[in-house]
């Protein structure tokens, strides 16, 4: 099976950078809300919820502040979608990128497959040239913000096969989400390209 693998596509934030929901935790302890509260915002109506719309660039970030408030607020607690926001930012995960190096090295296909959002950049210069240094390594990007289609939609992974020229069948892919994964597979043994 290892022979037949041309790609491996990685997620970006959760893979590379730490998760996000690790910085969501910290922001629930230290406001008093239930652990998993911003997660289960996220994954009530989870392909048409604000979430979703700010990584397909559906609505802008005063949008998002606005929608995410009224959803958290509608399961019981009220949360600023600028505080989300805020949160995004995850540190650089050095032995993943050492990873993406010995994988790319290797010879296989390297792209990056990434629920990003517009106006997320850093204003740290430092840590945007570090980002940019990375994104540098893959063959192809696909984000959902500048192709208005995210995971785990099919249409995300046949984009990035696409541009690869491989099947799904021919490539790995690596998330910190397993519903992501669920559908790269499911594409995959679908033969979606």
């Amino acid at each position: 099976m290892l022979d037949m693998i041309k790609a491996v596509l990685w997620d970006f934030g959760g893979v590379i950078l730490t998760s996000p929901f690790e910085a969501f935790r910290r922001y629930e302890t230290e406001h008093d809300l239930p652990l998993d509260f911003i997660r289960s915002v996220n994954t009530t109506d989870p392909h048409n919820n604000a979430w979703a719309l700010m990584e397909r660039n559906e609505v802008t970030p005063q949008q998002f502040d606005d929608l995410f408030a009224a959803e958290s607020a509608a399961l019981g607690y009220k949360v600023a979608g600028a505080d989300v926001l805020m949160l995004l930012a995850g540190d650089v995960r050095p032995r993943m990128v050492a990873l993406l190096d010995r994988v790319k090295a290797a010879g296989f296909h390297v792209a990056c497959l990434t629920n990003n959002i517009v106006g997320g950049d850093s204003p740290d210069i430092a840590r945007s040239i570090q980002i940019a240094d990375i994104m540098a390594r893959f063959d192809v990007i696909v984000e959902s913000s500048k192709i208005g289609v995210r995971k785990p939609e099919p249409r995300f992974y046949e984009i990035a096969c696409e541009l690869l020229g491989v099947t799904p069948d021919e490539c790995v892919f690596l998330d910190d989400l397993g519903i992501n994964q669920a559908i790269a597979d499911l594409s995959a043994a679908l033969g979606w390209t």
